[in-house]
């Protein structure tokens, strides 16, 4: 290949400067939009009966005062489930804090009779250590599920507390409604 074939082919001079007067003699015809003005609408003068407007007020007072009622029942609900979540939280809390102790007393009771239990040297003493622990587990173990029971009560009773008052305040205020 060469290089006359390799490079493209120039245009000459005054190609050149032909396009560029072309291009620059031809312009866009300039419309210009015509002017319009806009129509007025114009309503006509009415006088609004005094009965429209009083009851246009009253509907409005209406709408008022149901929204500010609305917004107080809504509100009092919001703090209703903030203060049950709260108290079952709480009263969960206790109830595991008190499963977990009751679970680390039984724990220590068992190793504490294990190591007794390879102490023993004759069957009568091991016989005798089983049933000291057994019924003493038996009875420790009453205790705790009495007093898992009494705050698994106590939980749910607080817990239910708030949604009975805030059902007894509803129902007076329904029948004075």
């Amino acid at each position: 290949m060469t290089d006359a074939a390799a490079t493209p082919a120039k245009k000459p001079a005054k190609a050149a400067s032909a396009e560029k007067t072309t291009a620059s003699a031809f312009e866009f015809p300039k419309f210009e939009m015509p002017k319009f003005e806009m129509p007025k609408f114009e309503m006509p003068k009415a006088e609004v009966p005094a009965a429209f407007r009083e009851m246009a007020e009253k509907s409005v007072e209406q709408a008022k005062a149901s929204y500010a009622k609305m917004k107080a029942a809504a509100e009092e609900a919001t703090d209703l489930v903030e203060d049950t979540y709260e108290t079952a939280r709480a009263g969960a809390l206790e109830f595991n804090t008190k499963s977990l102790e009751a679970v680390k007393t039984n724990t220590d009771a068992a190793f504490g009779f294990a190591k007794e239990f390879f102490a023993v040297k004759t069957l009568a003493e091991a016989v005798e250590l089983q049933t000291t622990f057994a019924r003493k587990q038996f009875e420790v173990l009453t205790a705790q599920v009495k007093e898992l029971q009494e705050t698994a009560k106590k939980v749910a009773t607080d817990t239910a507390a708030p949604v009975k008052a805030a059902t007894e305040k509803a129902m007076k205020e329904f029948k004075v409604a």
